[in-house]
């Protein structure tokens, strides 16, 4: 019991001999004890005899002003968690030992401005320590820690505030979207952070790593959870970039949560206003994927004029991908055009557009005689053989194709009849295309 008193009583007098302070000098009323008493438990505590330090530094706690000497408060910060740590079954005596450990670091933050940084850290840490369990004490103490040393916080501390955080939330004591603006800061704020000599670029991104794997695992940021917390902000401020841009990382971050309206309107909006190729395509997949084929084509239109200028390589790409989705939609004039212009931009990819082109004129049907409407199969097995020449790799598709499309060529009576032959030039026009082929019959 008489522990007990003296720790709740050492407690109460880091704040009475504080106000004190500044009337009296800088140790306090009874200066001459208190400067005895300093040196008797500095002795002992130099010497690691931290039992016989401990009277003593009692003593010069009591009388001495917080002014007196900032190591008497380190010195006891380490005598208080060695006095927990010893009687950590006792739960009353460690509890009120703890609420002296607190009180010291308020005395040193309060005292010592020059060290209010780390102080103030080194109070979150113990905080971290000693209340583990009691998630509410630790998510509050951080945030004041946090509150006050912004990028200068420990790394650590924020790590144990988010945790605590989804802690909370998993007992029912915190809703999804104060975790989320509790992950977000705490990101922001590692973002912040310079490496230097006390913080290595390494520990920065471990803690960002640590943070973010917290979090996703934690499944508090659910799709369910982000869309009806996002669509009535998004609802109110469609123009805001940065909430748009805070949509699309979060969601984007969270499992299967792309396929929605409210994903893709936030990104339709980063794209207004920050346009560029890279965002251009994502909207044609995330258009492409809802069957919004207008859109779709419209954004990879853009996405490779974009990029035709700064990454010509790139524009081929996006360009011959927007050559197959117009043929897989049926846009067959748009998909011989852009296969066309990536012959301009990108040789390499000749074999891929010349099969395009191919593919085209072999599913296109064209009126007239039995000629005319067989002509287009001749075009078709003259870019397979185009396409297999520039790309080896298309040997297979190619062959394949130029097979089913000899399948329609004419006969030779039938030919013949139109007063044509093997070998002769032919041109073909239909559908808004036009081509020079060479008649072939089957034998």
């Amino acid at each position: 019991m008489k522990k007990l008193i003296f720790a709740l009583f050492a407690a109460a007098m880091v704040f009475t001999t504080g106000s004190k302070a500044n009337a009296q000098g800088k140790y306090g009323p009874d200066s001459a004890n208190c400067v005895t008493y300093l040196s008797y438990y500095h002795e002992y505590f130099k010497q690691k005899n931290y039992d016989a330090a401990l009277p003593n530094w009692r003593k010069a706690i009591s009388i001495c002003a917080p002014t007196a000497n900032q190591n008497m408060i380190l010195d006891g910060t380490t005598l208080v968690r060695r006095l927990i740590a010893k009687n950590a079954a006792n739960k009353e005596y460690k509890a009120a030992l703890i609420d002296t450990l607190m009180a010291l670091h308020d005395m040193r933050i309060k005292n010592y401005p020059k060290y209010f940084t780390i102080a103030t850290n080194n109070k979150g840490l113990d905080i971290s320590t000693y209340f583990k369990g009691d998630n509410q004490k630790v998510y509050d103490g951080l945030e004041e820690v946090i509150a006050a040393n912004k990028e200068q916080t420990k790394l650590s501390i924020l790590v144990n505030n988010l945790n605590a955080a989804i802690e909370l939330y998993k007992e029912g004591k915190m809703d999804a979207e104060k975790v989320i603006a509790t992950y977000q800061r705490n990101v922001a704020i590692v973002k912040e952070v310079q490496p230097d000599k006390t913080v290595k670029q390494e520990d920065i991104d471990k803690t960002k790593s640590d943070i973010e794997g917290l979090f996703i695992t934690s499944k508090v940021a659910s799709c369910e959870n982000l869309i009806a917390l996002f669509t009535p902000r998004f609802d109110a401020d469609p123009d805001n970039v940065e909430l748009a841009g805070n949509i699309v990382k979060m969601m984007s971050n969270s499992d299967d949560c792309i396929n929605n309206d409210l994903f893709l309107r936030a990104t339709t909006s980063m794209h207004k206003n920050e346009p560029s190729a890279q965002s251009a395509y994502f909207l044609y997949r995330l258009n492409a994927a809802q069957d919004n084929i207008a859109a779709a084509e419209s954004y990879l239109e853009e996405a490779v004029r974009l990029s035709a200028d700064s990454a010509p390589k790139e524009a081929a790409d996006y360009n011959i991908q927007y050559a197959n989705f117009c043929l897989k939609n049926g846009h067959k004039a748009k998909a011989v055009e852009a296969a066309q212009r990536t012959l301009e931009l990108d040789k390499d990819l000749a074999g891929r557009a010349y099969y395009i082109i191919g593919s085209v004129w072999g599913s296109t049907t064209c009126g007239g005689d039995e000629i005319s409407r067989r002509a287009p199969y001749w075009v078709a097995v003259d870019y397979m053989q185009k396409a297999r020449e520039a790309d080896p790799s298309l040997a297979d598709d190619c062959n394949k194709m130029i097979a089913q499309y000899r399948v329609y060529f004419p006969q030779t009576a039938e030919a013949f009849m139109y007063d044509i032959t093997d070998g002769q030039s032919y041109t073909v026009s239909c559908g808004g295309m036009r081509a020079v082929t060479t008649v072939r019959t089957q034998k």
